[in-house]
């Protein structure tokens, strides 16, 4: 952990004692709470393997994350994955020797959860880019569950396309029917493709999973947990199929802000494209786009993030919180 030349009673008193950044045991805590200088000190012999463009490529829009913030997140939370995949890697084989047989050794399989506009995407995406730089983990893959929204005539047909992105516009069966099999290893995976642009699953294409070593499944409800049914019939949670999970935390009205910021800078890009589904928003003005992302953002995403997403926070092995300007203040680490 890095330490300072200042410590308390040398007769420097603008630096605050090292002691305030150590992680906090909270007894009656299930995590362990890090400071951001306390968490960037943990892995200062990691090597980071990324460049500026490198990150520049996989930001998102309205996330403006660089190799400052890599340096100081990314590359702790990369180590500890390492230690966990391998960790995780040594029970495989001791399983295998109690039971006397060799299966093929299963994806190590990472969830990315949070809200609309919290920067989710660019955490999975560097995660992707610095788990492959590790020669445990040379092939990792990265599937997002808007492939497992139901097309747009299926949700209209259901009365639910107002609520796109609720837990209820998931195709669950099929997304947990996808990792099912990942989990046990199958050679080829298929996942359907959504779009963005057009706002739909796109016909016929597919995403492809070919036995990674870690498989990371970003998405806003992936910490849901089991829903109830009316039978003794057990069910599962997609959350049941991952090694290690991630919720990546904000204020409210820090995530509100960015996704007004990003819906105004969506404007002059993928809306002003003919075949966007959202083209009718490209010609509005500045505080017509405004007015209209805040509407979305208080009929759908606040109230999806209050009711859905913000309670399976903590279900996260591990919490990362964000400032206002996207900077990562605090992480916590589930106790083992």
């Amino acid at each position: 952990m890095t330490s300072s030349s200042a410590t308390p009673g040398n007769g420097d008193s603008s630096l605050p004692p090292l002691s305030e950044h150590l992680p906090r045991l909270a007894p009656a805590s299930p995590y362990v709470d890090f400071d951001r200088m306390a968490w960037s000190g943990l892995s200062e012999q990691t090597p980071l393997p990324l460049t500026d463009e490198d990150v520049a490529r996989l930001r998102g829009l309205g996330d403006p994350i660089d190799l400052a913030e890599v340096d100081a997140i990314y590359r702790p939370l990369s180590r500890l994955l390492n230690l966990y995949v391998t960790a995780t890697a040594g029970l495989h084989r001791a399983t295998s020797t109690f039971l006397g047989e060799e299966p093929p050794r299963t994806p190590y399989v990472i969830g990315v959860a949070g809200s609309v506009a919290v920067g989710k995407s660019t955490t999975a995406r560097v995660l992707r880019e610095m788990m492959a730089r590790w020669p445990e983990t040379p092939h990792v893959e990265l599937i997002t569950t808007d492939g497992f929204l139901y097309p747009n005539a299926e949700l209209e047909r259901r009365g639910l396309l107002s609520r796109k992105g609720f837990p209820e516009s998931y195709d669950r069966r099929a997304l947990i029917r996808f990792l099912s099999r990942v989990k046990a290893g199958q050679p080829k995976v298929y996942a359907p493709v959504y779009s963005h642009v057009v706002y739909d699953i796109v016909p016929g294409e597919e995403a492809v999973v070919h036995r990674p070593d870690v498989l990371i499944v970003e998405g806003l409800n992936v910490l849901q947990p089991a829903r109830s049914t009316s039978t003794t019939e057990p069910t599962v949670a997609v959350s049941d199929f991952f090694d290690f999970s991630i919720y990546v935390d904000a204020r409210t009205r820090n995530i509100r802000q960015w996704y007004v910021d990003r819906f105004l800078k969506l404007r002059r890009t993928a809306f002003s494209r003919p075949e966007s589904y959202f083209r009718r928003y490209a010609d509005l003005s500045d505080a017509e786009a405004t007015e209209r992302a805040l509407n979305i953002w208080e009929s759908i995403n606040a109230p999806n993030l209050e009711h859905n997403v913000l309670p399976t926070r903590g279900r996260a092995t591990l919490v990362m919180t964000k400032g206002s300007d996207h900077s990562v203040q605090r992480v916590r680490l589930r106790k083992l």
